[in-house]
């Protein structure tokens, strides 16, 4: 068993939520191959989502999750088999979005299946990452009077 490879891959896919959820654009692209695959499931935008290639998937990423959108991703019970330069992970996950110009909260959990290969510069990289959802709500922020968003990371400060 290769636990430091595996250790590796853990810190990879964290990076990737973190540099996703800070929109952290160059970091988020580095955690793909060049040659990756993105196939998200979702009901809020309608239809699967596919890219091909780094380039796609971060565009994808920072076109639609501009400030006005916020995230954040919590990935647990990782199943990592690594065999040599190649790897295949299995994650838990849950997801929360804040569209704040739409006005929604968007909820999910369900499990990513991921494969990875270490680059010719000894670091691995996602090659082909996805996911089936177990569940995905979401719900419009106006249907709860008492919501109140405190703070955005991305928003200029109330006046005072």
């Amino acid at each position: 068993m290769d636990l430091a490879a595996i250790e590796a891959i853990r810190q990879l896919k964290y990076r990737y939520f973190r540099a996703l959820d800070l929109k952290e654009w160059d970091e988020f692209a580095d955690t793909l191959a060049v040659d990756a695959v993105g196939r998200y499931g979702t009901h809020a935008l309608g239809k699967p989502l596919e890219f091909d290639g780094r380039a796609a998937i971060t565009a994808f990423m920072r076109d639609n999750l501009g400030p006005s959108v916020l995230t954040t991703h919590v990935a647990n019970h990782p199943e990592i088999t690594v065999d040599g330069e190649i790897a295949s992970g299995s994650w838990l996950f849950e997801d929360t979005v804040i569209a704040t110009e739409h006005g929604v909260l968007i909820r999910g959990a369900g499990y990513y299946a991921d494969t990875y290969r270490r680059d010719d510069d000894g670091r691995w990289r996602i090659t082909a990452t996805g996911y089936r959802r177990i569940y995905e709500s979401m719900q419009a922020l106006a249907d709860t009077p008492s919501y109140r968003l405190l703070s955005n990371i991305w928003a200029a400060p109330a006046d005072q």
